[in-house]
């Protein structure tokens, strides 16, 4: 889904001079908006990755707007921390298959807690910083509310993050194999 947005991308990004600012900067928001909120509810791996790419698109529209290196820096960065966070969870289907890689692969799957968090834009992670740019941003052209409203429509994102991350490393879903320790030699 992260490839999917370079061709808009790069349209915003030749027109965003002729582009009504207040009208991008709204879309933006009610796109990291509807992302955050739709994500909250979905246990399926596919539709938590179709709704954080909703609400990402809306950080990104309003970074364009705003600064379109910023916009730049962030795409390359929400690639490449989606990139790493997803590809160990290509053969997953639900939230709770990500729970049996555990005893298989826990560098992996810690790995994989700690790309979700900052997918998130937990802080002091990677993928705090193009947010914090965006809001820094905003806060010195003036618009505290703006920023203040994107920063709120992206905790239900996080929440979703935290959430996956949880069930992740910290819950042992039912297990069938005998040994519990599979990913070590006797």
């Amino acid at each position: 889904s992260t490839w999917q947005k370079f061709a808009p991308l790069t349209l915003l990004y030749m027109t965003h001079n002729h582009l009504n600012h207040t009208t991008m900067l709204f879309v933006g928001l009610m796109s990291a908006l509807i992302g955050g909120w739709a994500g909250l509810n979905q246990t399926q791996t596919r539709a938590i990755m179709a709704f954080s790419s909703i609400a990402h698109m809306g950080w990104l529209i309003t970074a364009i707007t705003m600064s379109p290196s910023l916009a730049t820096l962030m795409m390359l960065m929400y690639t490449t921390i989606t990139t790493a966070t997803f590809l160990p969870l290509a053969t997953m289907k639900t939230t709770t298959d990500i729970g049996t890689m555990w005893p298989l692969s826990p560098t992996t799957l810690t790995a994989t807690m700690i790309t979700l968090m900052s997918l998130g834009g937990l802080p002091p992670l990677t993928g705090f910083m193009p947010k914090w740019l965006i809001l820094k941003e905003l806060s010195s052209t003036g618009m505290t509310t703006l920023a203040t409203l994107l920063l709120m429509a992206s905790l239900p994102s996080l929440y979703f993050y935290i959430r996956l991350a949880y069930l992740t490393i910290l819950t042992t879903p039912p297990t069938t194999t005998n040994t519990e320790y599979k990913w070590r030699f006797n």
